[in-house]
C-alpha cells in the first residue's frame, strides 16, 4: 500500500447515520462543521425533525424513506463521500451526541503519526462513568474481536472512527447492514493487512436511547463471529 497523505480538515469528511436524533443532531453537526470542511448527515428514515434540524446547521443530508439500519446508513455516505476526489478520508461519528467533535483532531493526528488507514476511537482508557454492564460487554466484546481477526482492538464497539478512502471503498461490498456493520468492518481491514489505530476519545452517555435490539443485534454479532471465525479457520 502506497504511503497515505495527511490527514485535514479540507481533505476528511465527516458522515453523520442518524435515527430519530432531533434533539441532538444540530448542535453536533454544527461542532462537526467547526472541525471539517465537509459534513454529510445520513438520515436514516427518521419521522422526527432530524433532517431539519440537520440541514439548519448548514450541512449536507440525504434521507432514506425508510429505516435500513446504520450500516446502510454508512454505505449511503460512502457512496456519496467517495464521488468526491479530494475526500481522503472519512470520519464517522454519531449524531447523539455521544462522540464530541472536538476530539476530531485525535484521529487525524494518530492518522499522521502512525500511517493506519483505520482508527478506532477508544473510550477504555477511562471508563469511570461507563455503565458496569456496558464497560463489561465491550470488554469481552473488544477481547473475543481481537481474538478473532489478530489484531488488539481495544474498543471494538465505539462507532467514532476514521478510514482511508481505498478501504472505505472496500465496505461497500460487506454484507452486514445494521450494527453488525461495524464489527465487519474491522475483520475487513485486517483481512487486508490493515494496521487499527486507536485514538484516546471520552466516555459520555447523557439521555440518548440506545437503538440496539438486545436480542435480534446480540444474535447478529454471534452470527456474524461465527462466520469469521469460519474465514479465518478458527474454533
Amino acid at each position: 500500500m502506497t504511503a497515505q497523505p495527511t490527514a485535514t480538515r479540507a481533505n476528511v469528511a465527516a458522515l453523520i447515520p442518524s435515527y430519530f436524533e432531533e434533539k441532538h443532531i444540530r448542535e453536533v453537526a454544527a461542532a462537526t462543521k467547526a472541525q471539517l470542511d465537509r459534513v454529510l448527515v445520513v438520515d436514516d428514515g427518521s419521522t422526527d425533525r432530524t433532517s431539519d434540524e440537520a440541514r439548519a446547521s448548514g450541512v449536507e443530508v440525504i434521507k432514506h424513506e425508510k429505516n435500513a439500519g446504520k450500516g446502510a446508513a454508512i454505505k449511503t455516505g460512502l457512496r456519496a463521500l467517495l464521488e468526491h476526489a479530494g475526500v481522503e478520508f472519512i470520519l464517522v461519528l454519531d449524531g447523539d451526541g455521544q462522540h464530541l467533535p472536538t476530539e476530531i483532531p485525535n484521529f487525524l493526528a494518530e492518522a499522521n503519526a502512525t500511517g493506519a488507514p483505520m482508527i478506532v476511537g477508544n473510550r477504555m482508557g477511562d471508563v469511570r462513568d461507563m455503565p458496569f454492564v456496558r464497560k463489561c460487554t465491550n470488554r469481552y466484546m473488544s477481547w473475543t474481536i481481537s481474538r478473532v481477526i489478530g489484531q488488539r482492538v481495544p474498543d471494538s464497539q465505539c462507532g467514532f472512527r476514521l478510514f482511508h478512502r481505498s478501504l472505505a471503498a472496500e465496505l461497500l461490498a460487506m454484507e452486514s447492514g445494521g450494527f453488525d456493520f461495524e464489527t465487519e468492518m474491522l475483520a475487513l481491514a485486517a483481512r487486508r493487512g490493515c494496521k487499527i489505530g486507536a485514538a484516546k476519545v471520552s466516555t459520555i452517555y447523557g439521555d440518548e436511547v440506545s437503538k440496539i435490539h438486545p436480542i435480534r443485534d446480540t444474535l447478529k454479532f454471534f452470527k456474524l463471529l461465527k462466520r469469521l471465525k469460519r474465514e479465518v479457520g478458527k474454533p
